[in-house]
């Protein structure tokens, strides 16, 4: 009895540290810049314990090469921002306003994420909300 009892306050004591060696658990923001002001309709970087969910990007100016690499450039900025990077991506999906622009967002997309791809998903879509964007992207990672 003596035995289990100890085990038992051993047990107790250790928990502490097992706790600092978990993951964080909470929902957590990440911003590029400084926090918006008041409340945003939605974040650009969410981490939840090791997985960072980054939203997707997109620009209006450039052809399919420039926005691509631009919204690369962005993601790899956020990443950075949420402890994470872009060799630790793990999924990846591609809005493209036109099937089209496939060959070109993909010569710029090559490598961009290291030896070990992430999964990918790229369709075409009706429309992206951002008059002028060509491609959105958006991302899950760990870190």
């Amino acid at each position: 009895m003596k035995s289990t009892r100890r085990n038992a306050i051993v047990a107790a004591a250790a928990l502490p540290a097992a706790a600092a060696a978990q993951p964080q658990r909470a929902k957590q923001a990440h911003f590029r810049g400084e926090k918006p002001k008041g409340t945003p309709l939605y974040s650009e970087a969410i981490s939840y314990g090791d997985l960072v969910f980054i939203s997707g990007h997109g620009v209006a100016s450039g052809d399919i090469r420039t926005q691509t690499k631009t919204v690369l450039d962005q993601i790899e900025a956020a990443l950075k921002a949420a402890g994470s990077a872009m060799d630790k991506v793990l999924k990846a999906n591609v809005y493209l306003a036109t099937l089209d622009d496939y060959a070109a967002m993909n010569e710029t997309y090559r490598g961009r994420f290291g030896d070990t791809p992430p999964v990918r998903t790229t369709v075409a879509v009706s429309g992206i909300p951002l008059p002028g964007c060509l491609v959105e992207i958006d991302v899950i990672a760990h870190r």
